[in-house]
């Protein structure tokens, strides 16, 4: 099984992305990873929300693949703690086949196309992040996941 993150736009703060290259490249000891960045759009000044939504779904839906699992990280989605996590990680890499793909949307959030095409919704928090820092969170967890499944010293109860 391969893991791949789905980003809308790029990530812009130096300090960020150094730290989502770390913890990524910490992950890909443990299973293959790829972040894929779909570009922003540009002129949303004339765009509604639901346009812009509807215009990085079809983005987002270009990157997927038949036989994909998706996972939407969504404010409305099931909460986890970084233990149940990483026990859902290790049943993913015994039950997923190809490519378990989670995906961060845009500013807006996600069209209705895409839930429609989403296996799971999870939720990192209750509270509100930037787009920017929801990708380093998310990074981080799932580096820390694979540290729990094998009973590393990263992550301490």
């Amino acid at each position: 099984m391969k893991v791949s993150l789905i980003l809308v736009g790029k990530t812009v703060n130096k300090h960020f992305v150094d730290l989502i290259d770390e913890y990524a490249s910490r992950v890909k000891h443990y299973i293959g990873f790829d972040i894929i960045t779909i570009p922003e759009l540009r002129n949303t000044k004339n765009l509604s929300s639901d346009q812009q939504k509807q215009q990085e779904g079809e983005l987002i839906l270009r990157q997927l693949q038949q036989g994909d699992r998706v996972v939407l990280l969504d404010e409305h989605g099931k909460e986890m703690r970084s233990v149940e996590f990483s026990s859902y990680m290790e049943n993913k890499m015994n039950t997923v086949s190809k490519r378990l793909v989670f995906i961060i949307g845009g500013p807006y959030g996600f069209s209705p196309d895409v839930y429609r095409r989403a296996d799971e919704q999870l939720s990192l928090s209750k509270m509100t992040f930037s787009h920017q820092m929801i990708r380093l969170i998310f990074v981080e967890q799932l580096y820390r996941a694979m540290t729990i499944m094998r009973g590393e010293p990263y992550h301490h109860e």
